[in-house]
């Protein structure tokens, strides 16, 4: 899962990186609202950490010309502000949460993996397609109870593919949700991930579906 974390205290952005890069998801910064809208409006990120007060352009303004756009990924504020006044205003731009700061880094977690279940139309941080079992919380795949040990790269290529169970989907959408900006986006390698994913889990749910992609669905259904 690819994240955009817009914040222009140094210190905090690298916290907050640190944090979900840690947690497997890929992170792409930006310091200020011009920049932060920039990447929100040109890239396909699966959810934004978006702070208020920004340099250049604040961060109600940017989250209103996002949803303008057209553009729906979950957002999850941060706000200095404590007045109920500044979380409506929030809201009512298009915002899908919000931590007030100081906040501890672990709600901030938890908050996102809300938000990235409810896109996915799921209860709980686990994941399941037939035997396989995927804890977004504890970064955790199983097979019939044993643990499945996973490279960064073949974890993030499952969670993006079991957020979209069932549904068809493209190369280019795995490498625009799976690498950052910086990323070779020519290579090829996901299939050589597809292989060696298909191999660890030794179970059938990983379907190529010809001249479109790969769909992810329990071995009965296929």
């Amino acid at each position: 899962m690819r994240l955009l974390v817009v914040e222009d205290d140094p210190d905090l952005n690298r916290q907050i990186f640190t944090a979900l890069t840690d947690a497997g998801y890929v992170v792409d910064r930006a310091f200020d609202g011009e920049e932060g809208y920039y990447l929100g409006d040109s890239e396909p990120y699966d959810a934004v950490v978006l702070d208020i007060g920004l340099p250049k352009m604040d961060g109600i303004s940017v989250l209103e010309q996002w949803r303008r756009s057209g553009r729906t990924m979950p957002v999850l504020i941060l706000t200095a502000r404590d007045r109920w006044s500044d979380k409506v205003q929030g809201f009512d731009a298009g915002a899908d949460d919000y931590v007030a700061k100081p906040f501890h880094m672990e709600e901030v977690l938890a908050r996102l993996r809300a938000l990235l279940r409810r896109v996915a139309g799921q209860a709980t941080n686990e994941f399941n397609c037939g035997p396989v079992r995927l804890d977004a919380r504890a970064g955790r795949v199983t097979v019939d109870g044993n643990p499945v040990k996973l490279t960064s790269h073949e974890y993030r290529l499952l969670a993006y593919l079991m957020h979209q169970q069932g549904k068809v989907v493209s190369r280019t959408e795995l490498v625009e949700h799976i690498y950052d900006q910086d990323f070779d986006r020519d290579s090829n390698t996901i299939e050589v991930f597809i292989g060696r994913l298909r191999k660890k889990l030794g179970v059938d749910v990983i379907q190529t579906v010809r001249g479109l992609g790969y769909i992810l669905q329990p071995p009965q259904a296929a």
